[in-house]
């Protein structure tokens, strides 16, 4: 197994987690782009292995999903915020593929769905950071109140 080379935290905005977790989405789908384009590319190469990018539950334990919060701090009641690990996706050989007589696994059709599904959501994910920068300018010059 492989690690995945996605650096930086999912807190690096320094004041909103949600941008840093679009941004770690963002990385994570390149990744895995990556991965399902060399797939693809090595479709005719004899003894080629399917590589699969596992990024899904250390994205999910990353962000706290289904934990709760638990208050911290001086007062009874305050959350501090604390930076959360990097994610660190797995890059393995899929064990479902399916051999070839040359040896290689790869399904060139189910590998271009899975492209286009990243891809999707690839686009999905900026999209919603775009979104969410353009409220945060909106509120620094528009919205502040400060003319």
């Amino acid at each position: 197994m492989e690690s995945g080379g996605v650096s930086g935290t999912m807190s690096d905005s320094g004041f909103d987690p949600t941008i840093g977790a679009l941004n770690t989405a963002l990385n994570v789908r390149l990744l895995n782009q990556n991965v399902i384009s060399a797939n693809i590319a090595n479709a005719d190469t004899p003894g080629y292995k399917t590589k699969a990018v596992e990024f899904e539950s250390a994205l999910r334990d990353a962000l706290g999903v289904g934990r709760a919060v638990k208050p911290q701090g001086v007062e009874p009641g305050h959350i501090v915020h604390s930076a959360t690990d990097p994610v660190q996706p797995e890059i393995y050989d899929d064990p479902n593929g399916v051999e070839s007589l040359d040896g290689n696994t790869v399904d060139r059709s189910a590998e271009m769905a899975k492209l286009a599904e990243n891809q999707l959501l690839y686009d999905a994910a900026a999209e919603m950071l775009k979104r969410k920068l353009g409220m945060l300018k909106y509120s620094i010059t528009e919205g502040g109140g400060n003319r």
